[in-house]
């Protein structure tokens, strides 16, 4: 079983990307919906005991934990110490069950795969990529953003040409959806020919 690591800053269409290889069939981790979910479970006490204001009705809120973060930017390592760990469990479960069904192709979708050095953990890296100009509008456009918040993503983020240089496969989305998605159904077939 071929494991793709798939990563790109913020607003560069990493989750679009994500969907078009599940919607072509490839079984697909989500790291960010792991924390999302980890928000409501198991993360849930050693989370509020870091940060008490982050609880409320029995689950991590999300907005108030980011608040907490943008005032003191230090305490991410906190959080990472509690959360990666149970992420990295969700995610040997995913890849036990998918060699047990004889999946050709995984992907992870980790958004901060060359920050956390998760590269070590996958056969092929792919980065998705746009231009600045692009991603910059996208982010901005979300609800709730500022530029402050996208300032402060971006400073945890390793940079987009840096990505794109350690990368096996690069996906630009900044030339439109179908362009995208032919780079994927490309990249699935020379994978998977491979095996072959």
């Amino acid at each position: 079983m071929i494991v793709l690591g798939l990563t790109g800053s913020i607003g560069t269409g990493k989750s679009t990307t994500a969907a078009m290889f599940h919607d072509l069939g490839v079984p697909v981790h989500d790291a960010d919906a792991t924390v999302h979910d980890l928000y409501r479970n198991e993360a849930v006490a050693p989370v509020a005991a870091l940060f008490p204001e982050a609880l409320a009705d029995g689950v991590i809120d999300r907005k108030a934990l980011s608040s907490a973060l943008a005032a003191a930017p230090d305490r991410f390592g906190n959080l990472e110490e509690v959360i990666h760990p149970l992420v990295r469990a969700r995610e040997a479960a995913f890849l036990n069950a998918e060699r047990q069904n004889g999946s050709p192709l995984v992907v992870l979708d980790i958004p901060l795969l060359y920050e956390t050095a998760g590269e070590t953990r996958v056969d092929k890296v792919v980065v998705v990529t746009c231009d600045p100009q692009t991603q910059r509008n996208r982010v901005l456009a979300r609800p709730g953003m500022t530029e402050e918040k996208f300032q402060l993503i971006l400073s945890r983020q390793m940079p987009d040409a840096e990505k794109r240089r350690r990368a096996d496969f690069v996906v630009d989305t900044g030339r439109g959806l179908e362009a995208a998605r032919e780079q994927v159904k490309e990249m699935i077939a020379k994978l998977t020919e491979r095996r072959n």
